[in-house]
Formats: structure tokens, C-alpha cells, sequence
């Protein structure tokens, strides 16, 4: 990476950031190694078992994606730790015990070639689905290999479409074409290392003979073109992801390129002679000014064509955003959160009229599984902090029926959910959920959990391994709906992106200091856990709140903000955070970046540093870096560091029910 300023040649520890370098690895040996020694006893033990049994069980739901005559289905277990890609017919899949059609088993593939797969998934082709691209990761990284496979002859194709390691992105175009994106060589990739370049690979022809069909600049995050397939709308679509929430669309005709001219931070929807567009700001058309987070509908050709005319199908209030959206042939599924409280609706195209779809629970958060865009049915899951995964099914216009429940790993019969709010530093009033017990006498510990980024919604839901390990054990869980999120729309994220990133960290402490005014926890009984823009977030309550917490579990976590862009895919997030580069900006990363803010003086929480050293996303030097720097200061760190597992940190069930046990027997030993 080498010296980038002054700043950062000053910087002692940036020869961890050499990812799989001789010096780095046997440092994060000997870092690993304690906390291994000391965490992993009995209990933890104990955990790990429960929680490779929640994560294993045959008894889950097999969540399906229709495509054609089928349901498809991704399922791990003990017996197949890698996965199998099966499927099965709906008639099959309501039985207890359906006939899965095993189309290929990743842990034999994995075997057989020598290599540690992860299933990165398929792209399946339209409208026979008989070919797929599918996409395998060593080690669970971004990065992926692509094989055609062969769905009918369970093979892959020999001299078929093959991609090596790469950030790539490929779709069909037709049977013997696709559309690839990827290190085409120098000059192909963006900063960010995704595609800068898409071209049209027929069958038989080198790679390096495809002719380029779009391309961005190097400036851009990513660039991708796409068809859609569907009878009587095809149409070949490309975009530009300018930063990470600014994106220019559209439609490739011939040579020509028609953009879909709707502001570059909305998102938009195209489904048969239907656009839906969805600002992320305020939008004036003509004499009318949608507020940011509406829903708009347009018929595409004649929004195209200049005669806008825009039909409103939806408009945030200061309680109600809307959630997502889904498509089947001829209606659309309209979910929002209310106070973070989902509500679902079924919507008719042209009239636009919502009517409330039957039989889905109440109190519960229910999200969109799948709806077959070219039929008529719909596929919910519901379920709460208390209550385990119900499947809904169900054709639109009719009520859904439960087809498939998740069993509980838990006892729920104590638990009590309340939520809360609390006024931040700006007087914003902010929600949280409380996971209790009804037979609580007083504080107990208590586990924080928030993200605050990239507009990402934590809404209630079922954890297995949390109430197994966490809320069974005494333990109570606390989910702070903070700014940054999108709980409330997307002003819910601008305020606090770049200059404003200040209200997420406030937001977050005033939750804790709410939860211990409440006498939910003392301040030495009440934990914190965040990853990723969740992970940076830990840093800044260590560095910037240590008196709130007892304890803090940081993970997969971005705490260089010098740095950071520099780092893998880091360049895609300065939409976000801002560019530590421009002293303006740096003016005001400075003052949280936690690397850069370690008090030698203050007393700091317990702290666990995780994080994967196939990380590709998230680089692994952040969370060595200030491991380094903080035992530098004269303070302790448990750290461990996987050596596989991706951004996710974990590369299968039996790593993911590890990290799970290490981090609650942490937090149960610092908080008891």
C-alpha cells in the first residue's frame, strides 16, 4: 500500500495492513492464541455446540426463489457444511418432508477440486432456466470464480463461460451471449476495484475479442448493464454508480444510450410498461416537490419520451417509510415501517389503490421472500424478537396462509419486548427495542446492538443463537434504531452521512445512557456490539463514550478513517463518510476516526477485536492497526481473527457458531 501523506508514513503499525504478509500473520497468531486460551472453556463449549445445532438444523425454513416450474433453494447443514443448490416443486415443498432435487453439492465440488468453495450464487437463465452462471468464493471472499453449469445435465459446461478470481458481475443476454464486468487488466477497474467496463462475450470468442457494449469512468464505484427478459419488454439496461448512492440509469437501444433521466440519488424500479422512481431528496417536478423517500410511478415509455407524468403511490410521514417493494405479473407488494413496525399491502397498478393483504400477523416484522414476477404468487416470513419464522403463502388478491414455521430454539415464555424513545443530543427523539424478562428485579446485563449506515434498517426479528446463548442465559437485548439507518426514509440517513455522522454516535449514546437511567443495566453490566460501519461505531463509543460501557465487541470493523479509502473496496464509502484527503473533510473524520483518537489516559471498556483475514471488503489491517495501538497506550484487547470467512467473518455454520460462543462468553464473563 505504502506511504500515501506525511500523516501516514508517521503510522507505526502499517505493516499489518500486508494482509497475508509472514509478519503480520504470525502477529495475529500470538494475538489469537490468548484470547482462544482464555475464552474458549467450558461454557464456550457449551455455546459453540448450541449454537452449530440452531445453525444446522434440519427444522429451519428452506427459503425458496421461484423460477419457472420450480422453487429453488441454497441449504446448509452438519452432513453438507459448504451446501447444496436444489430444488423442488411447490406441491413438494408444502409436504413435511419435500423431494429436493439435488442440483449441485458445493462440498463434493470443493473435494473434488482441491479448493475451499463458497456458494456465491447462480444466475439462471430465462425463460427455460436449463443454464446458470454460477459464482464461488475460496474462502467466502467478494471476489469470485464463475463456471456455466449445466442445470439438466448436473455438469458444468466444458468450453463454456468461465470467469477466474475477480470482483465480477455477469447476466445472461441470451443463450450463447452475456454481459460480463470484470479485470479485463489494467485500466478495467474502477477505484474501488469493481468493474469499470462491461462487454458482450459471445460463445466460442475469446474474452479478449469481446466487444466493449458500456463503460464507466475510474472514478466511478462500479458500472453494470442487465436485460430484462420479460416477453414483450425486453430491454437492455445499464447504470452508474457515480459514488455509492449516486447512480445514472439507462437504456441501451443499438448504439444508442437513452438515460432514464430521474435524479442520481433515487432508485428506480422498471417492471413490464411500469417505472417507479424513489428520491433519496426532495424532487421538484414542474410545480409539484415529492419529498424524499415517496414512491412514483411513471409509465416508462412516456416518462422516456418527456411527457412526465408522475402518480404518487406513496408519501412518508414523520412515522411511516417505506420499507420495500416487489413485483408480481400484475401487482405489487408494498411493505413500510411504521415506528419500525412493519405493515404490508397489495398495490394495483394504474389506479394505484393499497388494500392490506389477509392473514398476515400483527405485531410481528414481516419482510418479502419472493414473488414470481411472471405469476401471481407471494411468499412472506414473519416473525418477532419473541417469535420464531412463520412462511406466508399466497396468491395476490387472496389471503397468505402459513406454509412453514421455524421452531424455537428458545424459551420465549418470559420474554417481554418494549420499545422506547429517547432524545438524542438534538433533541430527535430516537426508538429502541428492549428484550426483556418479565421476571427481571433489577438491572441485569444487557447487550446494545446498532449499525447507523448506509441507510440499513434493523427491524425486530427472531435470533436463534442470540436467545439461545444471550437472552436464555439471563441476558437482556437492546436494538437502537439510530440515524444512519433507514427506519425513517432516507432523511433518516442524510443527516447523518459525512459532517453529519456526529448524530449516529450521539444517537447511540443517548440509548445507552437511557437503558442504564432506566435501571435496565449499570453502566459495568451493559455491552455493546456492532460490524462493519457498525464496527467503526464501537470504535467511536471506546474512544469517544468509554464511561457508558462495560464491555464492547467490535467487529469486521472500519477504524482508520485516514486510511480507509485506500483500503479494497474503502474508495466505494467516501459518499458516506467523506474524503479523508480533502483537509475540509478530514476536519471533521478527524474528530471521530477512532485509530487517530486513542486516550492513553482514559479508562476504557473490555474490549473483543474480531475480523477476517479473507475480508475483501472491510480490510482486516483496521481492526490489527488499533489493536496495536491501543495495547501501544497501555490497554488490553482480546482479539481474534479468522483466517477464512469473508466480510461476513465467517466462511460456514461451524465458524459462525465459533465466533458467536467467543463473543457471548466474552461478553458474559465482562458483564457479570
Amino acid at each position: 500500500m505504502g506511504g500515501h501523506n506525511g500523516a501516514v508514513n508517521q503510522d507505526p503499525h502499517l505493516w499489518l495492513e500486508d494482509i497475508t504478509g509472514d509478519d503480520a500473520l504470525e502477529w495475529v497468531r500470538r494475538h489469537n492464541e490468548p484470547t482462544l486460551d482464555e475464552l474458549c472453556g467450558e461454557r464456550f463449549e457449551q455455546m459453540r455446540a448450541e449454537a452449530l445445532q440452531i445453525l444446522d438444523t434440519d427444522a429451519r425454513i428452506p427459503y425458496v426463489r421461484r423460477r419457472g416450474e420450480y422453487l429453488y433453494n441454497f441449504w446448509r447443514d452438519a452432513e453438507h457444511p459448504r451446501g447444496l443448490w436444489r430444488r423442488t416443486t411447490l406441491e413438494d415443498y408444502r409436504t413435511d418432508d419435500p423431494d429436493w432435487d439435488v442440483l449441485l453439492d458445493v462440498d463434493a465440488l470443493a473435494a473434488a477440486d482441491g479448493e475451499n468453495w463458497v456458494w456465491a450464487g447462480a444466475d439462471v437463465l430465462e425463460p427455460d432456466y436449463s443454464l446458470a452462471l454460477i459464482s464461488l468464493s475460496r474462502g467466502g471472499s467478494d471476489a469470485t470464480v464463475t463456471r456455466e453449469y449445466d442445470v439438466a445435465a448436473r455438469q458444468f459446461v466444458v468450453d463454456g463461460f468461465t470467469l477466474p478470481e475477480a470482483k465480477s458481475s455477469v447476466s445472461w443476454e441470451d443463450r450463447d451471449t452475456v454481459l460480463v464486468g470484470t479485470d479485463f487488466g489494467p485500466g478495467s477497474l474502477t477505484e474501488s476495484g469493481y468493474p469499470r467496463v462491461v462487454k458482450r462475450w459471445r460463445r466460442g470468442e475469446p474474452l479478449a475479442d469481446a466487444p466493449t457494449v458500456f463503460e464507466g469512468v475510474a472514478t466511478d464505484v462500479s458500472v453494470g448493464v442487465g436485460v430484462d427478459l420479460t416477453p414483450g419488454f425486453e430491454r437492455l439496461l445499464a447504470s452508474r454508480s457515480v459514488d455509492f448512492f449516486n447512480h445514472e440509469h439507462f437504456e441501451i437501444r443499438g448504439d444508442e444510450l437513452v438515460r432514464i433521466d430521474v435524479p442520481t440519488d433515487a432508485s428506480i424500479g422498471i417492471h413490464r410498461e411500469w417505472l417507479l422512481v424513489r428520491p433519496r431528496t426532495d424532487w421538484t417536478v414542474g410545480d409539484t416537490t415529492h419529498p424524499a423517500g415517496s414512491l412514483l410511478a411513471a409509465r416508462y415509455d412516456d416518462f422516456l419520451s418527456g411527457t412526465v407524468e408522475l402518480t404518487v403511490v406513496f408519501t412518508p410521514d414523520d412515522h411511516t417509510s417505506l420499507d420495500t417493494y416487489a413485483w408480481t405479473r400484475d401487482r405489487m407488494v408494498l411493505v413500510t415501517l411504521v415506528d419500525v413496525a412493519t405493515h404490508v399491502e397489495l398495490v394495483t397498478p394504474g389506479s394505484w389503490a393499497r388494500e392490506p393483504i389477509a392473514g398476515v400477523p400483527e405485531h410481528a416484522t414481516t419482510v418479502i421472500v419472493d414473488v414470481d414476477e411472471y405469476g401471481d404468487e407471494i411468499f412472506l416470513d414473519s416473525s418477532g424478537f419473541d417469535r420464531p419464522s412463520t412462511l406466508l403463502w399466497g396468491r395476490a388478491g387472496d389471503a397468505v396462509t402459513e406454509i412453514k414455521s421455524a421452531p424455537s430454539f428458545f424459551d420465549a415464555s418470559d420474554i417481554e419486548v418494549a420499545q422506547h424513545f429517547v432524545a438524542s443530543a438534538d433533541g430527535t427523539m430516537i426508538p429502541y427495542f428492549v428484550v426483556g424478562h418479565r421476571n427481571s428485579t433489577g438491572p441485569g446485563k444487557t447487550l446494545l446492538g446498532g449499525y447507523g449506515g448506509f441507510e440499513s434498517s434493523n427491524t425486530p426479528g427472531y435470533g436463534g443463537v442470540l436467545g439461545k446463548l444471550w437472552l436464555s442465559r439471563g441476558g437482556t437485548y437492546v436494538l437502537a434504531n439510530i440515524r444512519g439507518g433507514g427506519e425513517y426514509g432516507p432523511r433518516w440517513h442524510t443527516q447523518a452521512m459525512r459532517e453529519g455522522r456526529h448524530l449516529v454516535d450521539e444517537d447511540f449514546a443517548a440509548v445507552a445512557a437511557d437503558v442504564v437511567k432506566r435501571g435496565i443495566a449499570t453502566v459495568e453490566q451493559l455491552g455493546a456490539q456492532g460490524g462493519s460501519n457498525g464496527g467503526l461505531l464501537m470504535g467511536i463509543m471506546l474512544t469517544k463514550y468509554p464511561e457508558l460501557f462495560g464491555a464492547l465487541v467490535c467487529s469486521v470493523p472500519l477504524l482508520d478513517m485516514k486510511r480507509y479509502h485506500l483500503l479494497l473496496a474503502g474508495a466505494s464509502w467516501v459518499a458516506e463518510y467523506g474524503n479523508p484527503d480533502d483537509p475540509e473533510d478530514w476536519a471533521f473524520i478527524s474528530k471521530y476516526s477512532p485509530y487517530q483518537n486513542i486516550s492513553a489516559e482514559r479508562e476504557y471498556p473490555e474490549l473483543l477485536m474480531t475480523t477476517s483475514t479473507r475480508d475483501d471488503r472491510v480490510h482486516p489491517g483496521h481492526a490489527r492497526k488499533m489493536t496495536a495501538a491501543l495495547e501501544e497506550a497501555g490497554h488490553r484487547v482480546r482479539y481474534y481473527e479468522n483466517v477464512e470467512g469473508g466480510h461476513a467473518g465467517a466462511a460456514d455454520n461451524a465458524q459462525t457458531a465459533f465466533r458467536s460462543a467467543l463473543i457471548y462468553e466474552f461478553l458474559h464473563r465482562a458483564l457479570e
